[in-house]
């Protein structure tokens, strides 16, 4: 679904035992979740995110690392939606919501991406914010259709 956009070098597992279960189990349940419609995947987030809080970038980028770690699929070239879906449920499984975001980039080549981002910012993406514009964003306050800048 992506193009090579991410900044993957195989982060070490962090945290204990507890923590790398629970980042396998977000795993495993991204691998269910990525394999229905696009407008189920964004149905069941929706659902997910009722009565989380906000993630903060340092817990953002730490959930994604431990995803990245437990899973060289999600690490890989390629493996940005269930990346991002592991992540956002992690991050849910603490109690809060990192922002799932599903996009294209705006230059060449264009490509569909999906990353999460938190504090409105990027987490562990390469490349410039510019690049990118929304198409489906759960968990934040922009509007859909909104490119990252906020602009329309």
């Amino acid at each position: 679904m992506s193009y090579h956009m991410s900044l993957e070098t195989g982060f070490p597992a962090a945290g204990g035992r507890w923590e790398r279960f629970s980042a396998r189990w977000a795993v495993r349940i991204a691998g269910l979740v990525v394999v229905l419609s696009p407008r189920r995947i964004e149905w069941l987030l929706v659902q997910l995110h009722r009565g989380s809080r906000p993630a903060s970038f340092e817990e953002a980028e730490r959930w994604r690392r431990q995803v990245v770690a437990v899973s060289p699929a999600a690490a890989g070239r390629f493996g940005c939606l269930p990346r991002s879906v592991a992540t956002v449920l992690l991050s849910r499984r603490y109690g809060a919501w990192t922002t799932w975001c599903v996009g294209v980039r705006n230059e060449l080549p264009f490509a569909a991406h999906a990353w999460v981002e938190a504090e409105g910012r990027l987490v562990g993406e390469a490349g410039d914010m510019n690049t990118f514009s929304r198409l489906v964003v759960v968990g934040s306050h922009a509007n859909v259709g909104e490119d990252i800048r906020g602009q329309r």
